[in-house]
């Protein structure tokens, strides 16, 4: 039974998404943090120390791996299903719009992104700090970019009925602020938020064309060809020619290859997307989005 257990996770982590991927690997932590803390909890103190974030400089100094290894712990099994319902409805909705290739990225840069605001506010705004983990900030992150991608974006929640994006994004905001100013996890209040505001600022960017989480793309693409041991592309010095083609074809390869037309196109598809959500979408606008985003 275990084998087979085994293999319909390998076989789901292969095949699945980059939001599958993560789940998998959040439970698989998760787990092993919960059977730890089980049967060695005097061992596990001292050993979460070493993957949550401290709010200490001159601890983080020297654990800075902590930075990465702390938005993928958690202890709470609430804490860590929340976050994995929520990353499951949110993640696949960025997936579909901006591309799954951008989905860890932008989880990793917003984790870190809360990892700095908590730092900041622990040490520089006199918020009592300690050891924050989990991947609240991250998930959060894309929350904010679903939401400022596709505001009228519609989920149906159970009790609630069809709701936009927009609005769970606003409450959830609003609870964090709120949260700011309370005596409970006034930092990890913080460290969301950073999580939420890096989110927006990616969409704000991407709108303007520039996808500042391509230098993350490229390391973590680089780190995949490295352990699939596929080789790096080398340049070729063979000439290729093409013969005529069809109009149509002609117009639509100028069209795919010009960088401006291309933007102009996609930012009348986000502002359709804005307004009437991405259901609205055709086809050919789903393509060309799609075309855009591997770029």
């Amino acid at each position: 039974m275990m084998n087979s257990i085994k293999e319909d996770i390998k076989r789901s982590f292969d095949s699945g998404n980059m939001i599958t991927r993560l789940i998998i690997v959040n439970i698989a932590v998760f787990m092993f943090l919960a059977l730890f803390n089980a049967f060695l909890p005097s061992v596990y103190t001292s050993f979460s120390n070493w993957i949550y974030i401290p709010s200490s400089p001159i601890k983080l100094l020297t654990r800075p791996w902590t930075i990465l290894t702390h938005m993928f712990a958690h202890i709470g099994m609430w804490h860590m299903a929340f976050n994995m319902l929520i990353l499951y409805w949110f993640g696949r909705i960025v997936g579909d719009l901006l591309n799954d290739r951008r989905v860890l990225p932008l989880y990793l840069l917003g984790g870190f992104a809360g990892a700095v605001a908590y730092f900041l506010v622990t040490n520089f705004a006199g918020v009592t700090g300690g050891n924050a983990h989990g991947a609240s900030a991250a998930v959060l992150c894309i929350v904010a970019a679903a939401a400022w991608t596709s505001p009228n974006y519609t989920v149906r929640l159970l009790f609630l009925g069809d709701v936009k994006i927009k609005w769970i994004a606003a409450a959830v905001i609003f609870v964090n602020v709120l949260a700011t100013q309370g005596n409970i996890n006034t930092g990890g209040a913080w460290g969301h938020l950073g999580g939420l505001a890096f989110g927006a600022y990616y969409v704000w960017q991407l709108r303007k064309g520039s996808d500042i989480t391509e230098p993350m793309q490229d390391t973590i693409n680089w780190i995949a060809d490295k352990y699939n041991g596929i080789p790096k592309k080398e340049k070729t010095s063979l000439k290729v020619t093409h013969v005529a083609a069809k109009k149509s074809s002609i117009k639509k390869q100028r069209t795919s290859t010009n960088p401006t037309g291309l933007q102009k196109q996609v930012d009348v598809i986000l502002d359709k997307i804005k307004v009437n959500g991405y259901d609205s979408l055709t086809d050919e606008e789903k393509e060309i989005l799609f075309t855009a985003s591997k770029k």
